[in-house]
């Protein structure tokens, strides 16, 4: 610190109490946050850098964070651009580790090559916990159900946006995951999303009704553990994945 600059206070111990909290206004002694290396965002030509803080799912280089949902190995295939392929018929990958609330980043492609229209077109998803899925699908240009577009949380909400980059061109999805919680197998709190599709916000905390179904009502009539795998969904079409990365959030509000 130059010997110029002045020292000032650091806070205060004379103001009043925040509504609900036992931190005063511009309290002293109120923890600071934590110092985060950010990383850099992706472009279509060259991958960004996660967080210093963040565990790393796929870089590229390996598939040794992932296992296939059957048992054994992941049998996907690795492709040019630091990516992963899904080789179809193959069967969903798992994350080896498992989580619970979190801030996941990943980037997919949807193959160029169109041999159907709808949900036959780029299909695959993203499923936190192993339950809850946010569609991927080719929505450019291809008009399928609302609850099924790109950015969905399937089944039960749109997207606010149908914000997709053209096939064989790279999307991001950021999330912010927060996992329910249960008391007793009953439900204390529902599990939320916030999602933001290539920078443009797309659920804001929208309260999920449930693990995902297909052509049924979801519900969370079945209880289940505080954490489970990022599970990737082998839908047939060679979709593509890269730079994926964690974040666990241990907590969701300020102290």
């Amino acid at each position: 610190m130059p010997e110029s600059s002045r020292v000032l206070k650091r806070g205060y111990s004379d103001t009043p109490f925040l509504p609900g909290s036992k931190w005063r206004i511009h309290d002293s002694d109120r923890p600071e946050p934590p110092i985060v290396l950010a990383g850099s965002s992706s472009t279509q030509q060259v991958i960004g850098s996660p967080p210093n803080d963040a565990m790393v799912l796929f870089d590229g280089s390996s598939l040794d964070e992932w296992q296939s949902v059957r048992g054994g190995e992941a049998k996907w295939r690795l492709s040019e651009g630091n990516a992963v392929s899904v080789e179809g018929g193959t069967g969903d990958i798992r994350s080896r580790q498992e989580f619970g609330s979190c801030q996941l980043h990943i980037e997919w492609s949807a193959p160029t090559e169109i041999k159907a229209d709808s949900q036959g077109r780029g299909n695959s998803g993203v499923f936190l916990m192993g339950l809850y899925e946010i569609q991927v699908l080719d929505s450019y240009e291809n008009p399928t159900y609302a609850d099924g577009h790109a950015g969905a949380i399937y089944g039960q909400f749109p997207p606010l946006v149908n914000a997709m980059s053209p096939p064989g061109q790279w999307n991001v999805f950021d999330i912010v995951f927060e996992a329910p919680e249960y008391q007793s197998n009953e439900l204390v709190n529902p599990a939320t999303i916030t999602l933001f599709h290539n920078g443009v916000l797309a659920h804001l905390r929208q309260v999920m009704q449930g693990p995902t179904k297909h052509r049924e009502l979801a519900s969370y009539s079945t209880p289940h553990g505080p954490k489970g795998p990022v599970v990737l969904q082998d839908h047939g079409d060679p979709v593509r994945f890269r730079n994926i990365w964690i974040r666990e959030l241990d907590r969701i509000a300020a102290l």
